[in-house]
């Protein structure tokens, strides 16, 4: 049983940081591989930042330095740290979990119900 809740979106300047958290309920023998994606209307949804079990993270070329993710199992957390934010990073943020090798091309099975984040 999987379920993701995601918080922190808002409007921002560009220049910007926000933190976006992922409040998790995962009842599974493994840690699952989770991760945040994004999507902007009309365009397809793609992957911001990923991390698995034991910390090791990967990162889309566009946010790679500027964006850090990060979890907490014992706190139940899934944290995105985006800094120097421009408009181009607007969307909706998705947390999302799964399992498997952990990277961006992960079959991610579960996910929550996003939340907006607008850069201007």
């Amino acid at each position: 049983h999987v379920q993701l809740v995601e918080s922190g979106g808002g409007s921002v300047q560009a220049g910007e940081s926000l933190t976006l958290a992922c409040a998790t309920v995962v009842e599974t023998i493994r840690r699952p591989c989770m991760a945040w994606f994004r999507q902007v209307s009309g365009r397809e949804r793609e992957g911001v930042a990923a991390i698995d079990g034991d910390g090791r993270s990967t990162y889309a070329d566009s946010v790679k330095g500027l964006f850090t993710i990060s979890r907490d199992d014992t706190k139940n957390t899934l944290t995105l740290q985006m800094t120097s934010l421009k408009p181009e990073d607007s969307g909706m943020y998705y947390c999302t979990a799964g399992w498997g090798y952990c990277d961006l091309q992960t079959d991610f099975q579960y996910w929550g119900q996003g939340t907006q984040v607008t850069v201007s």
